[in-house]
């Protein structure tokens, strides 16, 4: 299909799949209803998620649970949705809600310990010169579905040892198998996967230990490691036997776990879908059919940046290994709990849309939001929020939020992207340093785990590996010794005068056409001279909007040159046109722009509360359209003589206003400010005036 027509009418299998927490006292009516509101707002598919707050007369995984998930599946048929089926109640998975370990208590969590005093139950592995290394039940649990059931409350339920297979053989059995007993005809068309969350070998809360099952000292010595040197790991002295007991408990992970449901998703038709326990687990992510990671409480955020710390991997960490798996999808769980300075609910249209962005330009093509709520009621508004979906001040125009997602992920999804830089990594190493001037100087690259090094062959100087060729390597020059080791010396995928370290781009490639998705990642409005190693003449596609526009461009020795702006929170898509005539044919008429401040707005009484402010503002004729700019902190709507005419949701905010809605005299201008939930639910004094 044409560029163009696909981003203007992204296909439903591009809809964002929001978590959809089933968090209180469940009715078939209800249900119902929700799902329809979904479909009214552009989202057509729901990942069934029982969570906190459940009613305790809905017992997890028992005949009414599954009657009410039935209704679900089957409004979801009749409305052309799709279903992702959730593995646990609640999480991590591997547990069954606590039902594996009461029925096998010995099939509880396990770890190991360093420790001056054994305790009673302690298996004693070796004596070292730190003290005892003993294996013991870690006492780790997961987050239940029902109150009473959470981190540190009595009833939380207890982990099962996903090491074990006995233990994990009994988790499909609970969930999976019941599952499909119940639903097997919707398996394959409407019910599309099964999202395993964050797997934990400890569970949490667990005391000081690190991950262990009964029988790993006999692996550990055929493998000819020596116990004694495991000390290591909680002295912080790394060594062979630390480096070796790593790959073992990795390989038992994968085989023990991943491995298994893996197989079970594809013999019954669905994907593995979720995502592992950290940010940086690239190895586990070749099992999943759909690889995907977890985006939560703002360990990524504008503030920090968006290239610092070990999460800001995440992001390249699923779309890198989809690549090399050959998946199209690969997704990201975000949103969760990420709000600004730690107070409940304050997230805003800004937030979301940097995230969106962030995570679309490293290559994530499937967006799970975190998530919609069933209820609000009580203490479930509090439970991780906050509500992005209905509970939120958006919900109305929500269907521009599920185009933008759809048009993203449409675009990342099928093009091609051919980074020209390989990046070698180990699990839990993703080298987040080393990667970040790469991402600042606009060079694409490609992580390549470990397992896959032997699969790597060198010829003419450039690097082979599934498929992908690289020119250079970022990297130990020992490892690929025939492959230049600069990889600065490539050429970046655009080049920018004065330099954006802020720019963020994708080179792709659709059907023999250049394309370079660009975003602006920084706290201030980009302005730059852009290269494009292209001779054709370009074009822009404005992702929000789903418009096109022909760009005015200079050739230049390189390729073409723009001028580039983007304003904070900004993205574009520039693509090469195929003849002149086409670029001749996109729109080139720009409107005229007006920016708006308080002072040119008077306060109306209507509306003056606490989370919601009106403006009134008088402008002159145009025989243009106008397009109006504010800056307020929240989500505006504009009105233009009584019709509504769009809203806009992080500053500068800018509508435009098509001219058939001007009238030849004077015209009358509504703006209404919404503040922030953070306001209602956070009881926060949030401000949400346009600025002065």
């Amino acid at each position: 299909m044409n560029l163009l027509d696909c981003l203007d009418h992204p296909s439903r299998e591009y809809t964002p799949i929001p978590f959809w927490f089933l968090n209180g006292d469940l009715t078939h009516r209800e249900i119902r209803r929700q799902l329809h509101d979904f479909s009214d707002h552009g989202v057509y598919g729901a990942v069934l998620h029982p969570r906190m707050g459940l009613s305790k007369r809905i017992g997890y995984l028992s005949p009414l649970f599954f009657s009410y998930i039935r209704t679900a599946v089957e409004t979801a048929k009749e409305l052309d949705m799709k279903i992702v089926l959730y593995d646990e109640g609640m999480y991590p998975s591997g547990s069954a809600g606590g039902q594996v370990v009461q029925e096998h208590p010995e099939w509880a969590s396990r770890g190991i310990a360093l420790t001056a005093e054994k305790r009673p139950g302690d298996r004693e592995l070796c004596r070292t010169a730190h003290g005892w290394l003993v294996e013991r039940f870690s006492r780790g649990t997961i987050r239940g579905v029902h109150y009473g059931e959470d981190d540190g409350e009595a009833h939380a339920p207890p982990s099962a040892d996903i090491l074990n297979p006995l233990a994990v053989r009994r988790f499909i059995e609970l969930t999976h198998e019941a599952y499909w007993r119940e639903f097997r005809e919707y398996f394959g068309s409407t019910v599309i996967g099964f999202f395993t969350d964050e797997p934990s070998i400890l569970g949490r809360n667990a005391e000081n230990l690190e991950p262990w099952t009964p029988g790993m000292d006999g692996l550990f010595r055929r493998a000819g490691g020596r116990l004694e040197g495991l000390a290591g790991l909680f002295t912080n002295e790394e060594n062979e036997d630390t480096a070796l007991y790593r790959r073992l408990i990795l390989k038992r992970e994968e085989e023990v776990y991943y491995a298994p449901l893996s197989r079970w998703c594809e013999q019954h038709g669905i994907a593995l879908m979720g995502h592992p326990h950290r940010s940086d687990d690239i190895e586990t992510e070749k099992y999943f059919h759909i690889p995907g990671q977890d985006l939560v409480f703002r360990w990524v955020s504008p503030e920090k940046g968006g290239t610092a710390g070990l999460d800001s991997t995440m992001a390249k960490c699923s779309a890198d290994m989809a690549r090399l798996t050959g998946r199209k999808r690969n997704s990201n769980e975000c949103f969760g709990a990420c709000n600004r300075e730690n107070i409940p609910w304050y997230f805003t249209g800004s937030d979301m849309k940097w995230y969106i962005d962030w995570l679309a330009v490293r290559g994530v093509n499937l967006f799970i939001p975190h998530a919609f709520y069933y209820s609000l009621k009580g203490r479930r508004s509090g439970e991780r929020p906050p509500d992005v979906g209905p509970g939120n001040i958006w919900w109305p125009h929500y269907r521009k939020w599920a185009a933008y997602m759809a048009r993203v992920s449409c675009l990342m999804a099928e093009a091609e992207a051919r980074p020209a830089i390989a990046v070698p990594c180990r699990n839990r190493d993703l080298r987040q340093e080393a990667v970040a001037p790469l991402y600042e100087s606009q060079r694409g690259f490609q992580y390549l785990p470990e397992s896959m090094w032997p699969e790597c062959t060198e010829k003419d100087g450039r690097l082979f590996c599934r498929g992908l060729w690289f020119d250079a390597v970022l990297g130990p020059e020992e490892l690929f010794p025939s492959v230049s080791h600069e990889p600065f010396s490539v050429a970046p995928d655009c080049e920018c005068a004065p330099v954006q370290p802020a720019l963020r781009t994708a080179r792709l490639y659709w059907q023999g056409r250049d394309l370079w998705f660009c975003v602006n990642e920084g706290a201030e409005a980009i302005e730059t001279r852009l290269t494009l190693p292209t001779r054709s003449p370009l074009g822009a596609y404005d992702l929000w909007a789903g418009k096109a526009r022909r760009i005015e461009s200079r050739d230049c020795t390189e390729g073409k040159q723009i001028t580039l702006r983007l304003e904070r929170n900004e993205s574009v898509l520039l693509f090469a046109c195929k003849s002149a005539e086409e670029w001749a044919a996109l729109p080139g008429r720009q409107p005229v722009s007006i920016r708006l401040k308080a002072e040119d707005f008077t306060a109306g009484k209507d509306g003056a509360g606490r989370w919601q402010k009106h403006y009134r503002a008088t402008i002159g004729y145009c025989a243009s359209d106008i397009l109006v700019s504010v800056d307020a902190p929240e989500m505006v709507e504009l009105y233009a003589n009584g019709q509504f005419v769009d809203a806009a949701f992080w500053p500068p905010q800018k509508i435009l206003i098509p001219r058939e809605l001007l009238n030849r005299a004077s015209n009358t201008l509504l703006l209404v400010v919404t503040g922030s939930l953070a306001n209602r639910y956070g009881k926060a004094r949030i401000p949400f005036e346009p600025e002065r």
